[in-house]
């Protein structure tokens, strides 16, 4: 089985030897300078391939996303649309973004943003909070990382609901589900977390009509992708204090340019798209499993539906 390792940003050797250990006899080649014959290629291990790249391969079995997220690359008009690409999904990844979620609806539930201001100001005052029980959270997006925040911010003691487009079962989650669903997930959610996939359904939904539907002073927390904000609005319900605070690792434009409004604004809490990350070690060890599997004649798992766009 020979692979090509497609990724100019990242340090192959990692990849190289959780691969060549959990698969022994795989031949590994970094592209482009080991690449000496596309024709005998069997699996695109792929990070933001080039566009136009991956048709240049005849052979491929499968196509092996390093990132949970493949927006990027269907968005190549000349990706093979007849090889199956599988998706990452790492339970090492899975809980970072579970961490980043637990953080932040941590953050807002007891205040945490109050007190570093008054620290900043010397003034000591305490803020009553609510029972978890009685905080409303809501994560629209219910995969792997959806479910697995739920579940957390459920033993946790939040009320925790969900949104998806089609039906899902969590122990002690309710779920609401598509356009019909919309509006009450968002009436009764105050603190909103998105975790949405890139897609034409996703563009632009986090506006000034849905935003309004939130109760007053509501928090939004985005680690989905930055395609799903209409910043002007999510901006002018800030400022109208409609909403309360945002916390936003993902943006329309990354790096964030230097002028963009969310760099000073007092009511956003930006990281740098940290809330997960892949990790040779765990990430890898799913990755071989995909090519065994592929080796074997089977397809990878997470497949990604083209109609979907994830």
């Amino acid at each position: 089985m020979k692979i090509a390792f497609i990724d100019q940003k990242r340090d192959p050797a990692p990849w190289r030897e959780v691969l060549t250990a959990e698969v022994p006899g795989l031949d590994f080649r970094v592209w482009p300078d080991e690449v000496d014959d596309p024709a005998a290629i069997d699996i695109a291990v792929v990070a933001l391939p080039p566009p136009g790249l991956l048709k240049t391969f005849p052979n491929l079995k499968a196509i092996l996303s390093m990132w949970a997220g493949v927006e990027s690359m269907l968005l190549d008009p000349d990706l093979p649309r007849n090889v199956p690409i599988g998706r990452l999904v790492d339970r090492a990844m899975t809980r970072d973004m579970t961490h980043h979620m637990v953080h932040w609806v941590l953050h807002y539930h007891r205040d945490a943003y109050r007190y570093a201001e008054q620290q900043s100001q010397g003034l000591w005052k305490s803020h009553p909070y609510p029972e978890a029980a009685q905080r409303r959270v809501g994560i629209m997006g219910l995969g792997a990382l959806g479910g697995d925040a739920a579940r957390v911010l459920t033993y946790l003691g939040f009320t925790v609901a969900g949104w998806a487009t089609r039906p899902k079962s969590i122990d002690g989650v309710e779920v609401f589900l598509g356009s019909d669903g919309l509006v009450p997930f968002l009436k009764r959610t105050e603190i909103l977390i998105s975790l949405l996939p890139s897609t034409p359904a996703t563009e632009g939904l986090f506006n000034s009509a849905t935003l309004a539907h939130l109760p007053k002073g509501a928090f939004f927390i985005n680690a989905g992708r930055g395609t799903s904000v209409v910043d002007d609005d999510l901006i002018a319900a800030l400022d109208s204090g409609a909403i309360a605070r945002a916390s936003l690792d993902v943006f329309r434009t990354e790096p964030l340019p230097a002028d963009d409004p969310y760099w000073n604004h007092p009511k956003v809490d930006l990281t740098p798209h940290v809330a997960s990350h892949t990790t040779p070690r765990t990430a890898g060890r799913e990755v071989a499993e995909d090519i065994r599997r592929v080796a074997a004649g089977k397809k990878p798992r997470n497949l990604v539906k083209l109609d979907r766009g994830y």
